[in-house]
């Protein structure tokens, strides 16, 4: 007994240690890697808006997936035509739509020169839908968007820009919110720029990227057919695509000059189903590669991402071990070591966090002010952000490890049309 006494003492101590002590190192470690990426990459740049001239341009396909888009399409569509770019072409591709995604789809094609579009008979899942588009496709480079996306005009200049590396065999660009009308949304802004924007580019200057985004991102055509194409066995195919072409020895860089202007979720519904979409695209991912990772059959750089994600789920677990625990003493269930007197939790570990997290989204302001002015009004809801998002990743993580592990996959993994929030 005293052996299992002193077991669960060390754990007692050890969890809220590492519930402490792995946000605050990474969020350090981001912003070492994101201001380095800023000064070597982004300081001396033009502005967004004026791209530097290539001299040559080369031609681009733009693959959009559409399932029950007829609300967005129009949108989406009519923005990627009025591209500033040269020399591209626009791929539709309605994936057994069940509303009126059909006709709004052939009646732009009759008002976009540039615009083909593709019809698949059923909902075969947006792998199956990419995959098409890029078959269809006359171009190298082709960019992905979704059906809500809007592109920036300058987009396509910047991608090109970034496949003039030959070892490039992809690129993400830059999601940035357009819908604010709710606290979720305004706290979403904060996440996209304060987070996903510092990590990304830590990611790009430390050597490999987790994911591309899937509502912006590029790749060589030629690259995606060597590794398979898209899986249409994943629920997350932008983390799978990006694995397989950097295991295969291509770079994936970070672009974040390649603006797009998305819908995000409004409703906790719908932020919960998307959240642990990607939290179980993710476990699959970890466990897909978890062999080729310990054989030593991956690329360089990659077993550090890996090490994060492993790490990241074990935070999450032992966050919700805390919580656990908290419940348990709020009911009476005293731990030993606090009936010694020992605290396990200083009083000044959450004023560190919450000042290192505010020191993040200040270092966020200073990069992301490049593509958005009025960023300083959404630091109010940025600094907000780990008290919904973190509980929120942890429970999704918690739950999609085991689902990733247990559940058989499909063949092919539809989708539905997520939620858009509120404009």
């Amino acid at each position: 007994m005293q052996l299992i006494q002193h077991f669960f003492d060390y754990l007692l101590l050890a969890l809220p240690q590492f519930c402490f002590g792995y946000p605050f190192v990474m969020a350090w470690y981001w912003m070492a890697g994101g201001l380095l990426f800023y000064v070597t990459h982004e300081r001396h740049l033009p502005p967004q808006t004026q791209p530097p001239e290539l001299t040559a341009w080369p031609p681009i396909s733009i693959i959009v997936p559409c399932y029950n888009e007829m609300a967005t399409a129009e949108e989406t569509l009519m923005t990627a035509a009025a591209s500033d770019y040269p020399n591209f072409e626009i791929i539709a591709v309605n994936d057994g739509s069940s509303d009126k995604t059909v006709e709004v789809l052939n009646a732009l094609a009759m008002r976009i020169p540039r615009l083909r579009v593709a019809h698949l008979e059923e909902n075969q899942g947006k792998a199956i839908a990419m995959n098409a588009g890029a078959v269809l496709s006359n171009h190298e480079i082709l960019v992905c968007i979704d059906g809500d996306a809007l592109l920036d005009p300058q987009t396509l200049r910047w991608i090109a820009r970034a496949f003039l590396p030959s070892n490039v065999g992809g690129v993400t660009g830059n999601p940035r919110i357009r819908n604010r009308t709710t606290i979720l949304g305004r706290l979403q802004v904060g996440e996209f720029s304060s987070i996903m924007g510092l990590i990304k580019r830590a990611q790009n200057m430390y050597g490999r990227l987790f994911t591309v985004s899937g509502v912006i991102c590029a790749f060589r055509k030629s690259v995606v057919a060597s590794v398979g194409w898209w899986s249409p066995r994943t629920l997350t195919d932008d983390v799978d695509i990006t694995w397989r072409v950097q295991m295969s020895g291509w770079r994936v860089v970070y672009e974040p000059n390649a603006v797009v202007w998305i819908l995000m979720p409004e409703t906790i519904v719908g932020l919960w189903r998307q959240r642990l979409r990607w939290a179980e695209g993710g476990a699959q991912a970890a466990i897909d590669y978890f062999w080729p990772l310990v054989s030593g059959r991956v690329a360089r750089g990659m077993s550090v991402i890996y090490i994060d994600f492993v790490l990241s789920v074990t935070w999450a677990y032992a966050m919700v071990g805390s919580l656990v625990l908290g419940l348990l003493w709020t009911f009476g269930v005293t731990p030993h070591l606090m009936e010694q007197g020992l605290a396990l939790v200083p009083a000044w570990w959450g004023l560190t966090l919450a000042l290192t997290y505010l020191v993040q989204a200040l270092v966020s302001h200073l990069i992301e002010r490049r593509y958005e002015r009025d960023m300083a009004r959404n630091l109010f809801w940025i600094i907000w952000y780990p008290l919904a998002f973190w509980l929120l990743s942890a429970l999704t993580s918690v739950i999609a490890l085991p689902r990733a592990i247990v559940l058989r996959r499909a063949v092919r993994t539809k989708w539905v049309s997520p939620d858009r929030g509120l404009r």
